[in-house]
């Protein structure tokens, strides 16, 4: 019998005691008479076995000794594996949560049909881009307030990411796995082959289709481009109808105050045609289909161009060439200046870079930095000799997101990875980039470590400090022979030095404030946010919905910009056939799981049993 905690069962030489306590206890007094001397003398030689024998026959000794080895086994946890049958009592609803499911009345339908699956148990995976558990292992009550409270949401659908999630809450006790979907377009691996998977391992599974087809008419792709005299937006609209269309736009631009203005673009039948707006204003430029449609999702796409304004940066540094700060120089908008120590008024620059190489910071300069951050500030602290444990000051390593210890040198170089993916580490060939010198690092419970080294050394990493931000970067800008890497050699280094300023100083690259829906972006720390739905705080903002976001002081236009999204007049019940055909999978766990039984329970009671047993032979005798 296997025990889940075998090392309880030390708590068996517990008996040891015990049988000692009974041997040795006081023997009743012997009075010898002269006429039965002769068989007392006979009887002494048999005392020892006598007292083993009177030992095993009294009853509140085999009690203790029993309640004694149930307690250590009960303590140890013993149980039982048996093979238990699957239960139908827990269902997962996976909801399809693409832009294509605000069709007419889809999602209203696909929200209908969950609560006709709901059950005793229920669970909720949502399918976005990538699934998100709604809720787990609750009523139907709470379930049904749930569903009610959905709304559809606007990006692609990755089916079998949901359903893989689904399995993973089944995995232990079985149930069933209902996928909800017009099955139109999906990302990831095709929903059938997932469905096959998760009944080889013995889960009821079910697609239920919705919808039906229809037209619908759509702006499939926007395009900013920059010139001379501003931005040009570039887009697309589609119609996915049997017959030529007048099209009706309403063209807004917002910037203090509003302007709006009508067109009719001709749309031939199943045809695309292009629409351009010339030097687009500051502010957010509204493109919208003016009229009732299908499939609202696509009827309005959303262009956001920030206010340009003079930045200034700030580089303390004791060296003359700075790759980092000739790759900002470059930068439109963006005034550097270099300073070999900390001035006094920082209030005035939007981003400092501390990248001193071999000198160290003074308390005096600290002090400014930790005031300058506190108050919202933004500073980058780039590795070098001055950061290591034994020349950085206390107070600078309270500042950094990361404990530094000593700087290291290898002759292999480093293997360099994105341990969390954001547009900062977009577009970096970390291949390309060789690392031979390197500050040993680890980071603070709070930061947030974008890139890290084979030996887990974080190289770029952000955490907050008061109400600013602060940034390590791990890549020195040491040049020369004693050059740490070759980062500024390789084309990436000033995309990335422009998109950490822009990040930073509140502004960047114009891609920044249009993204598709789907996107992901990790903030320095929780905030609240605006979305189209709502406000809501957090940390990752996961843009599921097309429209205007207000993060971080800036507004981001987000729009679905997908063809086959807006296709409506997909036929999908190829996927219901393809479902329904039984090819007999091969099945990895059948009807049943193996399940652990426990027997400590069990021995409780019967030490309950025995307790009250001995209480009643003790008050038998006459002793309580």
């Amino acid at each position: 019998m296997p025990f889940e905690t075998p090392l309880a069962l030390l708590a068996l030489a517990s008996v040891i005691p015990l049988i000692i306590l009974y041997l040795l206890r006081p023997k009743p007094l012997l009075v010898r008479i002269p006429s039965v001397m002769f068989l007392m003398q006979a009887e002494e030689k048999k005392r020892f076995f006598t007292s083993i024998t009177k030992l095993i026959k009294d009853p509140l000794f085999l009690i203790q000794l029993l309640v004694l080895i149930l307690l250590a086994l009960a303590a140890a946890a013993p149980y039982l594996i048996t093979n238990e049958p699957l239960s139908d009592e827990h269902t997962v609803l996976v909801i399809d949560m693409s832009a294509s499911m605000q069709t007419e009345n889809r999602f209203q339908e696909a929200i209908s049909k969950a609560e006709d699956y709901v059950s005793k148990e229920n669970s909720i995976v949502l399918a976005h881009n990538i699934p998100v558990t709604l809720l787990e292992v609750q009523d139907a009550t709470t379930t049904q307030e749930a569903l009610a409270s959905l709304k559809p949401g606007a990006t692609v659908a990755d089916l079998s990411a949901a359903m893989g999630t689904g399995m993973r809450m089944l995995s232990e006790g079985g149930g069933r796995l209902i996928v909800i979907s017009d099955f139109t377009n999906w990302e990831g691996e095709d929903p059938v082959s997932a469905k096959n998977l998760a009944e080889s391992y013995g889960l009821k599974v079910e697609l239920v289709q919705i919808g039906s087809t229809v037209d619908n008419i759509g702006i499939i792709q926007g395009r900013l481009e920059t010139t001379q005299s501003g931005y040009i937006y570039n887009s697309v609209i589609k119609n996915y109808g049997s017959s030529d269309q007048n099209v009706p736009l309403e063209i807004t631009t917002t910037d203090g105050e509003s302007a709006t203005q009508n067109i009719d673009l001709p749309v031939k039948a199943r045809s695309t045609q292009q629409f351009v707006l010339q030097n687009l204003s500051t502010g957010v430029t509204t493109i919208k289909i003016n009229r009732d449609d299908s499939s609202p999702a696509d009827n309005t796409a959303y262009v956001s161009v920030p206010k340009v304004s003079n930045k200034r940066v700030l580089f303390v540094s004791d060296q003359s060439l700075l790759p980092s700060m000739t790759s900002v120089s470059l930068m439109p908008g963006i005034q550097t200046t270099l300073a070999t120590g900390v001035p006094q008024d920082l209030a005035r620059f939007s981003v400092v870079v501390v990248t001193k190489m071999n000198q160290s910071l003074s308390s005096g300069e600290i002090s400014l930095l930790s005031s300058y951050i506190n108050s919202g500030g933004k500073v980058v602290f780039i590795a070098s000799n001055s950061l290591a444990a034994q020349g950085a000051d206390l107070e600078l390593q309270k500042l950094l997101p990361v404990r530094t210890a000593n700087v290291t040198g290898t002759d292999r170089g480093l293997d360099m990875k994105v341990n969390q993916s954001t547009r900062l580490t977009d577009d970096l060939d970390l291949d390309e980039i060789a690392v031979y010198k390197y500050l040993n690092a680890t980071p603070r419970l709070d930061t947030t470590t974008l890139i890290v080294s084979d030996k887990d050394v974080p190289m770029l990493a952000f955490g907050t400090v008061g109400e600013g931000t602060v940034v390590y970067v791990g890549f020195s800008d040491q040049l020369g022979e004693d050059s740490w890497n070759n980062f500024h050699n390789l084309p990436e280094f000033p995309v990335f030095w422009f998109k950490l300023v822009g990040w930073l100083g509140g502004s960047g690259d114009i891609s920044e404030y249009n993204l598709k829906t789907g996107a992901v972006s990790t903030l320095a720390k929780e905030q609240e946010i605006t979305t189209p739905d709502g406000v809501e705080t957090t940390s990752r903002v996961l843009y599921s919905s097309a429209g205007l976001y207000e993060v971080a002081g800036r507004t981001i236009a987000v729009n679905l910009y997908n063809d086959k999204e807006s296709d409506t007049t997909i036929d999908s019940s190829d996927v219901i056939e393809r479902a329904s055909v039984k090819d007999e999978p091969s099945v990895v766990r059948a009807t049943t799981y193996e399940s652990k039984k426990y027997l400590d329970t069990i021995m409780i009671a019967l030490i309950l049993i025995l307790v009250i047993l001995e209480l009643y032979i003790i008050k038998k005798r006459g002793e309580l």
